[in-house]
């Protein structure tokens, strides 16, 4: 049994790595804004009301959590908003999604450090739509370029981090059927099979390495 942090928990890809990891036996720390019913009846450790945007929030936290090992630190938390085309630029929207996808994600990992040891991993989820080589259509100008920097960011991670011990994966989680995507796409049920997949695969070894779900290794 291992301990597992999930952000962005009430929903969609975080919702389903609660269930799923709760299913084979590990322990949950599921991390949200506010928790719907289907969270509140897995019997999981929740701790609602933190937005990962703001400082005290993410330090209230770090509080609740002090003295707490995290086996594995999951980055799940996220947003889209609107695809800004060069015609229509929103940089506000841009913005919001800098704020949660890229700097939220980073914001939280600095912060539980403590919590991470040696053997730990910490797992960025990050999105095909945010590799450069692959980028074939343009557009969503916010969210690409939110998802091209947390990439680095969690690039960046496995190398400062390799020396402590703790392994960082990169995932892409395919196209799912969420809110997000318009439920188009794959079940959530099998995104997070194969995403768990990669997370008990990552080791110092293949750190740093950016995944499809399903195991394919993506271009930058």
């Amino acid at each position: 049994m291992a301990n597992y942090l999930v952000t962005g928990a009430n929903r969609g890809i975080g919702l389903e790595y609660c269930r799923q990891l709760k299913e084979r036996g590990d322990t949950v720390i599921a991390i949200c804004r506010s928790a719907c019913d289907e969270l509140k009846n897995l019997g999981v450790q929740i701790e609602s009301n933190i937005d990962i945007t703001d400082d005290a929030s993410v330090n209230d936290l770090v509080h609740r959590l002090k003295g707490l090992h995290l086996d594995v630190l999951i980055n799940n938390a996220g947003i889209i908003e609107e695809r800004s085309s060069i015609d229509n630029l929103n940089f506000e929207s841009i913005r919001r999604q800098f704020e949660v996808n890229a700097l939220g994600t980073l914001r939280v990992t600095g912060a539980l450090l403590p919590n991470l040891k040696n053997g730990s991993k910490i797992i960025i989820m990050t999105s095909r739509m945010g590799s450069i080589e692959d980028n074939t259509s343009g557009g969503s100008y916010g969210y690409r370029m939110s998802k091209v920097a947390v990439s680095m960011a969690g690039k960046s991670l496995s190398l400062d981090l390799k020396p402590k011990g703790i392994a960082v994966a990169i995932l892409h989680p395919g196209l799912v059927q969420t809110r997000m995507t318009g439920f188009s796409g794959i079940t959530t049920s099998e995104s997070v099979q194969g995403l768990l997949k990669r997370i008990d695969e990552l080791n110092l070894d293949n750190t740093g390495t950016f995944w499809h779900s399903n195991g394919e290794i993506l271009p930058w």
